[in-house]
């Protein structure tokens, strides 16, 4: 199993920008020959706010998920910007991780280009930006994963920091014109849903949403349930006991990834040299 520390100039954000990638481009069978290997269907995974790219390698078991179901995952620096767009400053981090991200990583890599091997998904910010970015760049994503999602930016009732006022201003600028915008995920769904409805061969990601049934973004989780339900999208909803914890991440990661349209996992000699099973 290949971790890899990426560093390269990010056009989108003008500056150099850290990365995490997983390869399983490594993979060898008990007598230690090397197992054939295809472009890799592809996880682009976010993190929450307060953390960093190392946070899903470092506090969760995604290394051997991805290794036993042969799946690259590519985890990017969040930088507490919720994943949107704010050119003014050079931040465009919707364009990062929905459009330049896949792009360069594929240069890179042997990743699929295909939109059916192309997932995003994230945690808590990530959340929010997995569904944000997934939607905006719906022919790009087949599928968006969001765990414990802040999806309630636009909704109400829920806080997301101390400062929340000033800094949602600094994120979104104007929240009665943001939330007219594609910076509101619901704005998305329902132009999504639209297009769907005028033209039936629009690509609609499937959607997987879990939270835990003491999470305190609950409320909002609700609301975006019944947003794609009555919308039409291919939903996974789970609610599951726990918190917004690394305790939850850890379990419906796993879960999240068994989800994926990854095929049966494969057994290889991970770190340690010890065979890696479901």
């Amino acid at each position: 199993m290949a971790v890899l520390q990426v560093n390269y100039m990010s056009q989108a954000l003008w500056r150099i920008v850290p990365l995490q990638v997983i390869l399983p481009a490594d993979k060898a069978d008990r007598q230690g020959n090397m197992l054939p290997v295809k472009p890799f269907k592809t996880l682009y995974l976010l993190n929450g706010l307060h953390g960093t790219c190392t946070d899903w390698v470092v506090n969760t078991r995604i290394r051997r998920w991805a290794e036993l179901y042969n799946l690259a995952v590519v985890m990017p620096a969040g930088d507490n910007s919720f994943y949107v767009d704010r050119p003014e400053s050079n931040n465009r981090y919707g364009e990062f991780v929905g459009k330049e991200l896949v792009e360069i990583t594929r240069r890179m890599f042997n990743l699929s280009h295909r939109r059916e091997d192309t997932f995003i998904g994230g945690l808590s910010m990530g959340g929010f930006g997995a569904v944000l970015n997934g939607l905006k760049y719906h022919e790009t994503f087949g599928a968006i994963v969001s765990l414990s999602g802040a999806l309630h930016i636009f909704e109400g009732g829920e806080n997301i920091t101390g400062h929340d006022e000033k800094f949602r201003a600094c994120l979104f600028g104007d929240m009665d014109e943001a939330e007219k915008s594609d910076k509101n995920p619901r704005v998305l769904v329902e132009r999504l849903a639209a297009m769907k409805k005028e033209n039936p061969e629009t690509p609609l990601p499937k959607i997987y949403m879990a939270i835990g049934e003491d999470d305190f973004l609950l409320k909002s989780n609700h609301v975006y349930r019944k947003l794609f339900e009555d919308s039409g999208f291919d939903l996974t909803y789970i609610e599951a006991p726990g918190d917004h914890n690394w305790d939850f991440w850890d379990a419906y990661i796993k879960q999240a990834i068994e989800w994926l349209p990854l095929g049966e996992g494969s057994e290889g000699m991970g770190s340690g040299n010890i065979a890696v099973k479901k």
